[in-house]
């Protein structure tokens, strides 16, 4: 009996010491359900950053923007995805606050027969900066990313325009357009947002 409790303590303390995913549930109303430890920290986080950096804490129960245009996402997906079997191999993908340390958010519906209504949205949190530098490698040769690709592909990270990763690089606009094309064929995305998904998940 100790040794299993012993197990238990060991099991509680690694848990403690990974930060998780934080997780968010809510209604298709987008009534606040749940809401982690985890999650209530990496929404501050994106909540400072789309404040310009302050870090006044916002009205409680008050969702950052990113994650409520996901939520609306999820919403729209949900009257045409209406079996559990549609969520299965789908989720909705964002990459949100500090370009420094990345967020990645992730969403899924969970229908109900009883119709949208009784439906719940689901959302995890997950830091990607610590991965960002372990993948850069990772990815340039899972994706046979040339090293201008790379370099652009660092940026994007940052969140920079197209104009502003052009001057960096000096290269054109134009330039820059047809390096991101590139990557989004090798990287199997259709935006901006998609590349990052795919190579802070690489």
């Amino acid at each position: 009996m100790t040794e299993s409790l012993k197990g238990t303590e060991q099991t509680d303390v690694l848990a403690d010491q990974r930060a998780g995913a934080g997780i968010v549930v809510l209604s298709t109303s987008m009534q606040l359900l749940h809401m982690n430890r985890q999650a209530t920290e990496l929404a501050k986080k994106i909540t400072a950053v789309e404040h310009g950096g302050a870090t006044t804490v916002s009205a409680r129960g008050i969702l950052p923007t990113a994650l409520t245009e996901l939520c609306t996402e999820i919403i729209k997906a949900l009257h045409i995805r209406t079996e559990a079997k549609d969520w299965e191999q789908f989720e909705l993908k964002r990459v949100t606050g500090d370009p420094n340390q990345p967020i990645l958010l992730r969403g899924f519906g969970l229908p109900d027969r009883g119709g949208i209504q009784h439906a719940r949205l689901v959302v995890t949190l997950e830091e990607l900066g610590r991965k960002q530098n372990l993948n850069a490698e990772h990815a340039r040769e899972r994706f046979q990313l040339t090293n201008r690709e790379q370099s652009v592909v660092e940026h994007l990270a940052k969140g920079w325009t197209n104009k502003e990763i052009a001057n960096a690089l000096q290269i054109t606009e134009q330039t820059v357009k047809e390096h991101i094309k590139h990557i989004m064929r090798k990287t199997n995305s259709t935006t901006r947002t998609g590349i990052l998904v795919q190579i802070f998940n690489a």
